[in-house]
């Protein structure tokens, strides 16, 4: 605006001081210009972008077509992404030119520790004739679980003489949701080993003989210490004992994702390594066929999705960004969430508890939010007695350790695994946790550990060694 003002003001000059020659180029000059700016809104707004994301095709197929529209998908870690962008120019007239750039995460490209590795080009130019298209084609590796968001489109146009540049975003972005990494575990031994105890469950899996919770008719193969000789003799037909079942089964994993625990010079190989073995005790427990559940302060990455995104997208009132700044920031997930509702998977069986726990696992970010302290005092009511709880720890500061102390004196079974401490602080944590009571614990220091992490424990006679 600032230049038609000038050139205006320069015009106005030159028709008071007669100065026809400078008019005239004056004239000229604010004609190219408006004529230069119908044309880059004419042309930017023509243009129209489709997405298709699908998996990558095997290399001795030479078809190279993604297999789905624009939406979400699930990936595992190690899987490749196909995605392209068509745009098409819809107008009479030909484009002369477009810079075409796919958006994906920074942090996810970040050379240090790249979550996403691509292959192909997302940054392009193209000419496009009138009613010409163009495709912009690349491949996502994944090589870490996360919740990422691929695109929008941000698309750059403008004339010829460089007077005048537009903006614009389209081509709705496709959420992919990779899943961590499983590790099978060696054996499993996290939940109780008392036959009877004193915790009622939810579910039979044992039995107390010294608890009768009722009678039921006799069913042929009852032992004779089963049979309840006096409902039998009061109705004349044989009936037998029901017992209360009180074994401990399943378990419960609390996850301490809060970033004081995480600091930046071991990230985000700690957290990495705190979720692979959260996901893999959950999953030795479901083969088992016992419950299971999670519970953790971390913050849900779709928290971070744009209210907006997906409905109607692109907004009308963003369609012409002024900077390519405000057009990648358009569409891009938020860089934060104040969350503060932990996320929890009830501690139930079947099949679709170990996918719920995967996919909050897979979208689980650090926080800043609740302690792990905080978190118990949050979700103590929402744990079940009748199973394990199993602590993922980053650390164990007193807090932590009450806290948990706590839950033991509640009559609740404790199992802690510590993320990768130094001997010095390994110890510290050892005593702070024995000082409350809680004796097993496991120390994980990388990931070849995961599968023997259920024959690891604290040998009591000499608690800060193990065995």
């Amino acid at each position: 605006m600032k230049w038609y003002v000038a050139v205006v003001l320069i015009l106005l000059a030159a028709l008071l001081l007669d100065a026809g020659l400078l008019a005239y180029s004056m004239y000229v000059l604010l004609g190219l210009m408006l004529l230069t700016r119908f044309l880059a809104r004419s042309w930017i707004n023509n243009l129209s972008a489709e997405r298709a994301v699908g998996p990558a095709r095997p290399a001795a197929d030479d078809r190279d077509e993604a297999e789905r529209p624009t939406g979400g998908m699930t990936a595992e870690i190690g899987d490749r992404v196909k995605v392209r962008v068509t745009v098409t120019n819809s107008g009479r007239l030909p484009v002369p030119w477009v810079l075409l750039e796919d958006m994906l995460p920074p942090d996810a490209l970040d050379k240090r520790f790249p979550r996403l590795k691509v292959k192909g080009k997302r940054l392009r130019i193209a000419m496009l004739s009138a009613g010409g298209s163009t495709k912009l084609d690349y491949t996502v590796e994944c090589l870490t679980r996360g919740y990422f968001q691929i695109g929008p489109l941000v698309m750059e146009n403008g004339d010829l003489f460089g007077l005048h540049r537009r903006f614009r975003v389209d081509a709705e972005p496709t959420f992919l949701l990779v899943y961590p990494k499983i590790v099978p575990l060696e054996g499993y031994d996290l939940t109780s080993r008392r036959p009877i105890g004193d915790v009622l469950m939810t579910h039979r899996l044992f039995e107390d003989p010294t608890r009768v919770s009722g009678v039921r008719p006799y069913e042929l193969g009852d032992p004779l210490n089963r049979v309840h000789w006096r409902a039998t003799a009061r109705t004349g037909v044989l009936h037998s004992k029901v017992h209360e079942p009180s074994t401990l089964s399943g378990a419960t994993v609390l996850l301490d994702f809060h970033t004081a625990g995480y600091p930046t010079r071991g990230e985000p190989f700690r957290s990495e390594l705190a979720v692979t073995a959260s996901l893999s005790l959950a999953n030795a427990v479901y083969e088992m066929g016992q419950q299971v559940g999670l519970v953790t302060n971390g913050r849900d990455a779709a928290d971070r999705i744009r209210a907006d995104v997906g409905a109607g997208f692109p907004r009308p009132h963003q369609t012409d960004p002024r900077t390519r700044q405000a057009a990648r920031a358009t569409g891009q997930m938020t860089e934060e969430s104040h969350r503060l509702r932990p996320q929890i998977v009830e501690t139930r069986r079947g099949v679709e508890q170990l996918l719920r726990m995967r996919e909050t696992l897979a979208r689980v970010e650090l926080t800043d939010g609740l302690t792990f302290a905080e978190l118990v005092t949050e979700t103590t009511s929402r744990l079940p007695r009748d199973a394990t709880i199993v602590a993922v720890l980053p650390d164990v500061p007193e807090a932590t350790a009450v806290a948990l102390g706590g839950l033991r004196r509640a009559g609740r079974a404790i199992t802690v695994v510590l993320i990768q401490h130094d001997e010095n602080n390994l110890e510290t944590n050892y005593g702070r946790l024995i000082a409350e009571g809680v004796r097993d614990i496991r120390h994980l220091k990388d990931e070849a550990e995961v599968p023997d992490l259920c024959r690891k424990q604290v040998d009591r006679s000499a608690p800060y060694s193990l065995v």
